[in-house]
């Protein structure tokens, strides 16, 4: 008998809502300082997550959640980088935050 395959799950920062990794968008604190949005899920450094949501992205930095998950206090100019990222990154995918909770 064939075992179902593990997928990871994740929790974003922003909802708080509980998706498979691979739907959420990674964020990373960098080992050097610094902090990036990482597309691979790859790089070094502690993660946060966040749906391909532009709200979420809003809560995370407004509340701060962003800074608690990844233990650090975010620079202005690094907040509004990442408002902008999740501006865009919802222009690109209309239609993902949904798919990603069916």
């Amino acid at each position: 008998m064939k075992r179902a395959r593990h997928i990871p799950q994740r929790t974003c920062v922003g909802c708080r809502r509980i998706s498979p990794k691979r739907a959420l968008v990674r964020i990373v604190r960098l080992p050097a300082g610094g902090v990036e949005v990482d597309p691979t899920g790859k790089k070094n450094g502690r993660g946060a997550y966040l749906c391909p949501d532009q709200t979420c992205w809003e809560a995370a930095l407004e509340k701060r959640g962003l800074d608690r998950a990844l233990k650090v206090a975010l620079s202005p100019e690094e907040r509004a980088h990442l408002l902008e990222y999740g501006r865009t990154l919802a222009k690109e995918q209309p239609g993902k935050a949904e798919q990603a909770f069916e």
